[in-house]
């Protein structure tokens, strides 16, 4: 073991060489101070390329979440709308029978001249601002969709068939049909 030990103990001399090492070693050269630069360079590229994806993914998100609040008001003031009309038709074929009962008496000459006759015009028109419209008259072309044909009349020289005379006058608000006219038909005698 002391062969070893003295071994050891031995100092080589430095030479050039190993000095110049040591100095590389402790100063960095300019091949690495090159590649440590386009590695920063390459970082910033790559963190700039996420932030630009990050913020073009944010301004998606924000595009979407505004398109879907725009459809939703949409949505929402569409439905509210609906559920008006709901409401106002409800109400009108709540009425309709005292309108009915207005009009027969205005037929039949009872209103003229009376307080009731004011009554009348005003509830039409009150009616009429929401869209309120009559259906059924003398001579139209017969259509079951708007008319409920209470009879039928085989009528000579009649081409089609035809309102012949009006029962009952239906309404419509705006295009929902609230109550058919219940209508006498003049058909083509066969």
């Amino acid at each position: 073991m002391s062969d070893n030990t003295e071994n050891n103990d031995e100092q080589v001399p430095p030479t050039d060489d190993a000095e110049e090492s040591v100095e590389s070693a402790e100063e960095p050269s300019l091949a690495d101070e090159a590649a440590e630069q386009n590695a920063e360079e390459l970082l910033e590229s790559m963190l700039g390329e996420v932030e630009r994806n990050l913020v073009e993914e944010y301004r998606d998100r924000a595009a979407r979440a505004e398109a879907e609040l725009a459809n939703f008001r949409t949505r929402v003031e569409r439905d509210r709308a609906a559920n008006r009309d709901a409401v106002i038709a409800e109400v009108i074929r709540a009425v309709l029978p005292a309108m009915d009962d207005l009009n027969r008496a205005e037929a039949h000459g009872d209103l003229a001249g009376s307080p009731l006759e004011i009554v009348a015009q005003k509830i039409r028109t009150g009616f009429g601002r929401f869209g309120l419209a009559a259906v059924g008259e003398v001579g139209e072309a017969f259509d079951p969709n708007r008319h409920e044909a209470i009879v039928k009349l085989p009528t000579e020289g009649a081409t089609s068939e035809t309102v012949a005379d009006v029962v009952e006058v239906g309404y419509t608000l705006g295009d929902r049909l609230i109550r058919p006219a219940k209508v006498a038909v003049a058909a083509p005698a066969e």
